[in-house]
């Protein structure tokens, strides 16, 4: 799920349109379409495209319940990747390589990191969300949570039905508004969106070289560097310094291997590209040297968990082995993460939402202090760490 960025959507917004959320839900669609004509839409269009706007409740629901994302890396891992998972996307690959080979030569992108994301977001394109786009976006306007993020997104979307690519009857997505077999927000689409068959006509839902050469130049203007590695599996040292580890911190691959970091299989890149050592479980689990491509992710997706499991998806769909899971310590339930999440911030840590995940803040603070209680400093917290705090 792409993350929803708001300098970029804000670019689509009337201007005031943050000043109201909540309230009738009617009067709520009426004060968009006003927005719109102020805009320069004509009423025509504004009129077709909010006819028969409803509020989903079932989209609320949704917005609160991601509990997917509490699942650790190595359980999250084994549960979306399989071996039938990783023999489709080789058939995909096969079936479609006139695409990829375009995406390749005209972003460098490797055709294993845009099939990870086609697996994880659609399956494929099997299961692209039955919420009406539309609807949607301007439930989750209305609601008064996040309203910034969505509500640009409408606009955008006024604009791609404008162009003649978005039924606001018809389209459907995931509840957030993604749409298609990569599911791309409409604004993403305005900005990135490729007619790749030539049809005159961006269709992320039924174009498979739609959908993938404009995911591709999404991932290219968020900054991908063209035939550079995103994630590679390593060894690490006895005796490291494990308050090194993290996205936070980033040291040159000659860094890395003058402290003994040495990778699983192949040779590591150029001694002066920058890289973190993500241990996503801990010291006793997987190891990976991440890359500047790795933080390309975190714009398509804030979860740390779906991030790391799609980088390494893509490695696999390119030849590389299964993991050495090695032997993690216990982590905590989402209960016992809740509770952790509270101690810490009761310490004085920024930890976001108490919400039972794992995130960045979270593995900050949990560094942090394990490196004040003498702890291994690996950000993976334990019930240990939690009855000592």
């Amino acid at each position: 799920m792409r993350k929803l960025i708001l300098a970029l959507a804000a670019a689509m917004l009337p201007t005031g349109a943050f000043a109201q959320c909540g309230g009738s839900f009617s009067d709520f669609v009426q004060g968009l379409k006003q927005e719109a004509v102020t805009a320069g839409y004509d009423a025509a269009t504004v009129n077709a495209f909010f006819k028969g706007t409803k509020r989903d409740p079932k989209v609320l629901r949704a917005d609160r319940a991601q509990g997917v994302f509490q699942k650790p890396f190595i359980e999250f891992s084994r549960r979306l990747i399989s071996q039938n998972r990783i023999d489709r996307g080789r058939a995909m690959s096969k079936k479609h390589d006139s695409t990829f080979r375009r995406i390749e030569n005209t972003y460098g992108i490797n055709r294993g990191v845009l099939l990870a994301f086609w697996a994880f977001e659609t399956d494929f394109g099997a299961f692209q969300g039955d919420f009406n786009t539309r609807n949607a976006l301007v439930t989750l306007s209305h609601d008064c949570r996040r309203p910034e993020l969505f509500r640009p997104q409408i606009f955008a979307a006024l604009e791609l039905f404008r162009h003649g690519d978005f039924d606001p009857a018809r389209t459907t997505g995931a509840w957030a508004g993604e749409i298609g077999m990569v599911q791309m927000l409409p604004r993403d689409i305005l900005d990135n969106g490729v007619d790749a068959d030539g049809d005159g006509h961006v269709t992320l839902k039924t174009s498979a070289p739609d959908a993938l050469m404009s995911g591709a130049k999404m991932l290219s203007h968020l900054g991908w560097q063209p035939g550079q590695p995103w994630i590679q599996e390593v060894t690490l040292p006895k005796g490291l310094d494990l308050s090194l580890t993290g996205p936070a911190h980033k040291l040159s691959v000659a860094d890395w291997q003058r402290m003994g970091i040495v990778p699983r299989e192949g040779r590591l890149p150029d001694p002066a590209m920058r890289a973190s050592l993500i241990v996503p479980q801990g010291h006793k689990g997987p190891a990976f040297l991440a890359y500047p491509n790795f933080d390309v992710y975190f714009e398509w997706n804030q979860s740390f968990t779906y991030v790391m499991t799609a980088a390494y998806f893509a490695t696999r769909l390119e030849g590389a082995a299964i993991y050495d899971a090695g032997s993690p310590d216990q982590g905590l339930s989402g209960a016992g993460m809740k509770q952790l999440q509270q101690k810490l911030q009761a310490r004085g840590h920024d930890v976001g939402d108490i919400d039972g995940i794992l995130g960045a803040k979270t593995r900050i603070a949990v560094q942090k202090e394990q490196e004040r209680l003498g702890l291994p400093a690996d950000a993976w917290p334990t019930p240990a760490l939690l009855n000592r705090l």
